[in-house]
């Protein structure tokens, strides 16, 4: 397969099923939107220090990221039915729950707003919930009918991970919170 296919030096990418759109399609920016945020948690994969099991979730997060992507560039939802993978459901929206119940049994309850920044995976995380909060605005303005309902809450489940994720990982990083 070859990297280069030259299907889109006019400014035009194919969806699923076929379809060709303008590279500044709402569908393409928000499938975007979603790969930025996966290459982001790539880069906070790289920061010392992590503990395996917030590599690991972050992996996991990566791959629904790509499931995401992919139910995106489908509207006409061509490949739902024939890649598991694809699927977001339920028990991946719990999974975010509980993850994020858990890490907050380990911080001090938040009164205020606090500052982003802390350890540089901390900070790397806030970073990545803006992005995420980004994505999510691209994909509602898709028009909740136009996308799945478990795919918008996903994400917006997400930030709110990635924010508890951060305030953890500074938390264990023994910085401390600046409060505005």
């Amino acid at each position: 397969m070859k990297i280069y296919t030259k299907t889109g030096d006019r400014g035009e990418t194919g969806l699923f099923g076929g379809e060709r759109v303008l590279k500044s399609h709402d569908r393409v920016q928000a499938y975007g939107e979603v790969d930025e945020l996966n290459a982001w948690l790539g880069v906070v994969r790289t920061h010392e220090g992590l503990p395996p099991e917030v590599v690991a979730l972050l992996v996991d997060v990566q791959k629904t990221l790509f499931a995401i992507g992919g139910r995106l560039a489908d509207p006409s939802e061509r490949i739902k039915a024939s890649v598991a993978k694809v699927v977001v459901d339920d028990s991946d929206i719990q999974q975010l729950e509980r993850t994020i119940d858990t890490l907050e049994t380990e911080l001090p309850p938040l009164r205020r707003f606090i500052l982003p920044g802390g350890s540089p995976a901390g900070a790397a995380l806030h970073v990545a919930r803006t992005i995420c909060r980004r994505a999510e605005r691209a994909i509602v303005a898709l028009g909740t009918e136009n996308v799945e309902a478990h795919v918008i809450a996903y994400v917006n489940r997400l930030s709110d991970l990635l924010f508890v994720l951060a305030r953890a990982t500074n938390h264990r990083a023994g910085q401390s919170e600046i409060e505005w």
